[in-house]
């Protein structure tokens, strides 16, 4: 399925190996990895073309499914499920409907989901007219041909959810390397940073941040001190925090954001990443809130620009006694099933 901006295979959890390290073998094999081409698998040699959703039906109360998210390395031979991936759960919804996991409603359903790498809830409302998912629709999001049916995605609990603060290190802004970043965990643990404090303009496309370029080294450098400074240990193969090199907007929104995912370009954006940014933007004192335009702002509703246009998210967000918290972030998505069958891999894995 195609999950917003992403794409990869949507498993039920129950049919992969129970034990954690067969299901990651499984995994690795099923979308080609390690490998550059990832030819002998499902993965399309791109970071946003090398996820995996599995969901299962959950036991928790109030909740439907259970949604485990894994990003698979591409030349390297790792299944990450640190990070959340907002684009992939988009397709969580219709994938749970059309499994039976969830009773469909006529017109729309709302699903609602219990992230496990983050142990949020979200709700997803997938449009199921006459009881069937509905992918064809007029919405369009940047970075996605076509246009589809819209899916309206409500997340909550999206404070502190790998650090268990929004401020991991208590600071809204510091200083890594005399470069100005703010260390922040909503949505996902986050490195933001300006483009301009890089010598970067940020309309640069995919071919400025190439592998082991200084540019790259640089802000690897950086992101390993900032998961240091988060309490996440050594980052240097996992790919939290992620990484957004921001500017002023260009095309009437907000702020503009390159998202690292963290070692390329990210051609659109990721929703978590995204729920990030936001939030820095409406507190006073972070890098965001610093290159933002609030010219440009609307009471709860913020858009981001991105090398393929832009993503918005809207955003409840509360101050008590000094302290802030997310109430609700919102975007809209769509989704769209591709194929459905068997992918194969060898015996011995399984």
């Amino acid at each position: 399925m195609r999950g917003g901006s992403s794409r990869g295979p949507y498993f039920d959890l129950r049919d992969l190996p129970s034990d954690s390290g067969l299901r990651d073998q499984a995994l690795l094999r099923v979308m080609g990895s390690p490998d550059l081409r990832q030819i002998d698998g499902l993965g399309g040699a791109d970071t946003v073309t090398s996820k995996v959703a599995m969901v299962r039906p959950s036991t928790l109360p109030g909740v439907d499914v259970d949604y485990l998210f894994a990003q698979i390395g591409i030349s390297n031979p790792i299944v990450d499920t640190s990070p959340p991936c907002g684009n992939m759960m988009a397709g969580v919804g219709p994938f749970a409907i059309e499994r039976g996991m969830v009773p469909v409603l006529k017109d729309e359903t709302m699903v609602t989901i219990f992230n496990l790498n983050t142990k949020s809830t979200v709700e997803a409302i997938v449009q199921t007219p006459n009881g069937i998912v509905e992918y064809e629709g007029d919405t369009q999001i940047s970075g996605v041909p076509g246009r589809g049916a819209p899916i309206v995605m409500n997340l909550y609990n999206q404070t502190g959810l790998k650090t268990g603060s929004l401020f991991p290190t208590s600071k809204k802004q510091e200083t890594i390397d005399r470069y100005p970043v703010t260390l922040i965990d909503a949505g996902t643990a986050m490195l933001l940073l300006s483009a301009k404090a890089l010598g970067l303009s940020g309309r640069e496309d995919a071919t400025r941040f190439t592998p082991h370029s200084r540019l790259m080294d640089t802000i690897e450098i950086l992101r390993i001190e900032a998961g240091q400074r988060m309490g996440l240990g050594d980052v240097r193969d996992q790919v939290l925090p992620k990484v957004a090199l921001l500017s002023p907007s260009i095309a009437g929104g907000n702020i503009r954001s390159q998202y690292l995912t963290p070692h390329a370009l990210h051609p659109t954006h990721a929703v978590s990443g995204a729920i990030a940014i936001a939030t820095a933007l409406k507190i006073p004192g972070t890098v965001a809130s610093e290159i933002a335009n609030p010219s440009e702002e609307k009471a709860n509703e913020i858009r981001i620009e991105h090398p393929s246009g832009w993503i918005d998210i809207t955003l409840d967000i509360e101050c008590q006694h000094g302290k802030w918290n997310i109430i609700r972030a919102g975007a809209i998505r769509t989704a769209r099933k591709i194929m459905d069958g068997f992918v194969y891999v060898p015996d011995n894995i399984i």
